[in-house]
């Protein structure tokens, strides 16, 4: 090991569904872009990767497509996440390493065997030595300090772009968990289909998501706001601006946000009697960048009555966590779900 990881830099991935981070050990966090390749329909090959692929979307000509590769968390198209694992690691390498990294990455803990075998697979493919998976949920406990090797109940709520993972910790493992396929890209999705049924204004991935971060709430905050909004009127087929106000935002997220807020509840009715006193004591974690939708731990605490704490840097939790992993491998070791050699 030591000598391995002088000649190598073993990394720690994120592997998102809106954003892929990288950590690499000695160095801390040194890439954070968007999952998002811009691939040339003729040549097949990769354009651009992460923000100027990002910066593509639904801006392309015919013959290049800006493609998400994963979908859900899990990967949708295979060949493109290789492609973009493989350019984030030599990025981060600067092309130059003696000894093929060791690398844990971050999945979510509903995915099953034959997905998990696909993300070893293109890291495998992209360049790595070992590949170690990590549940999403306890890298982002551990990358938030909550104290995981310890007998003592931790909820986490982990919700990414893809993924909502609510998970119960305790002695460094996942005592019950439950992995939901509705987070952040499905509360953009609410917001255009809103737009469009309400507003009959057609707009586009990246317009929704602004408008999320701008103006949306998942409670009543105290001042509301209002947004012009751009994008193309359906009747008149020309572009128009309507002003949305954040009440209006609010209620059209309130149906992915109620299956959230149901998953948390079904994980605490299940939560033995000893371990759900621990949360009650010391609050509910809530990290991904869902976290940072205003007023989401107002809402949770208000569904639960328990405390809802955001972590210092929602965004990082996962990849500080298999960071945390690779640095301290014979103690935080055992929280690996899966490895596979080349």
């Amino acid at each position: 090991m030591g000598l391995f990881s002088r000649f190598s830099r073993d990394m720690g991935i994120d592997l998102g569904t809106a954003n892929t981070l990288v950590y690499v050990a000695g160095r801390g966090i040194v890439l954070q872009e968007p999952s998002v390749v811009a691939i040339d329909q003729n040549t097949k090959q990769p354009l651009a990767v992460g923000e100027d692929a990002k910066k593509m979307l639904g801006r392309t000509p015919g013959n290049i497509v800006a493609v998400r590769p994963l979908r859900d968390g899990v990967i949708a198209d295979f060949d493109t996440a290789e492609m973009m694992l493989k350019h984030f690691i030599h990025r981060v390498h600067e092309g130059r390493y003696l000894i093929a990294p060791r690398i844990v990455i971050g999945i979510p803990s509903g995915v099953t065997g034959v997905e998990r075998r696909a993300v070893m697979e293109a890291a495998l493919q992209a360049g790595s030595r070992e590949v170690y998976l990590v549940d999403e949920p306890v890298a982002a406990a551990i990358g938030a300090g909550l104290p995981v090797q310890e007998a003592t109940g931790n909820m986490i709520i982990d919700i990414g772009g893809g993924t909502t993972e609510v998970a119960v910790l305790s002695l460094q493992g996942i005592v019950l968990s439950e992995s939901v396929r509705v987070a952040g890209d499905e509360l953009s999705e609410a917001i255009a289909q809103y737009m469009k049924k309400v507003h009959n204004l057609t707009i586009g991935e990246r317009t929704a998501e602004e408008i999320k971060i701008q103006i949306g709430s998942a409670y009543p905050i105290q001042e509301e706001l209002t947004m012009e909004v751009r994008g193309l009127h359906l009747l008149s087929g020309l572009p128009r601006t309507v002003t949305v106000k954040s009440t209006e935002i609010r209620e059209s997220m309130a149906e992915p946000l109620s299956v959230i807020v149901e998953a948390i509840k079904r994980t605490l009715e299940r939560t033995p009697p000893e371990l759900a006193a621990d949360i009650i004591d010391r609050g509910i974690m809530l990290a991904g960048g869902g976290a940072l939708l205003k007023g989401l731990d107002a809402l949770i605490s208000h569904e639960t009555g328990i405390l809802v704490h955001i972590a210092a840097d929602p965004l990082s939790c996962v990849v500080l966590g298999t960071g945390r992993v690779l640095e301290d491998f014979k103690t935080l070791g055992r929280v690996l779900s899966s490895s596979f050699k080349g």
